[in-house]
């Protein structure tokens, strides 16, 4: 059972809209989205397995799912249409994002595409093999400014490029 929590938006289901894989989302990430949503008017939508805080706005909303591997991913690629933005860190997410046409965006500000979306599952898959193994294999480095800048300046360039389709 899901529900939307929060916001208005949705009502020109035609209109690009941002899918945000909340739960692992940084803080300072979905901030920037919630300016972005005022500014230029795009619904988005925040999909997590519990309650999220988000401002007041027709633009934002909250998608709760219940608790389980993957609910949330798959309740957007579910929802997501061609030409919408997914943000998340998680690889086989963008991989279905991108299989069925949108586009997906890193929270450090890479955008994964058809080009490079294989060798970042190759590399994941990889990895995971060795942790399995009991490999240590060490986590991302810090989210750091610079990869907030590096995410600002994409999704002002992917909005830009939406307003002009």
């Amino acid at each position: 059972m899901s529900q939307v929590e929060s916001g208005q938006g949705g009502q020109n289901s035609k209109a690009m809209r941002i899918w945000v894989d909340a739960d692992a989302c940084p803080r300072v990430i979905k901030e920037i989205l919630y300016r972005a949503a005022e500014r230029v008017q795009v619904v988005v939508t925040l999909v997590a397995n519990q309650p999220l805080r988000t401002p007041p706005s027709r633009y934002i909303n909250t998608l709760v799912v219940q608790a389980g591997f993957d609910v949330a991913d798959d309740r957007i690629v579910e929802e997501l249409q061609p030409g919408d933005l997914v943000v998340t860190a998680d690889i086989p997410l963008a991989a279905a994002a991108i299989a069925k046409g949108a586009q997906a965006l890193d929270p450090r500000g890479e955008f994964l595409t058809r080009y490079n979306i294989q060798e970042r599952l190759v590399v994941r898959n990889m990895l995971d093999e060795l942790r399995g193994c009991g490999i240590e294999t060490g986590g991302p480095a810090a989210f750091s400014p610079g990869d907030r800048h590096a995410f600002a300046r994409q999704l002002d360039v992917f909005l830009a490029r939406s307003r002009r389709s």
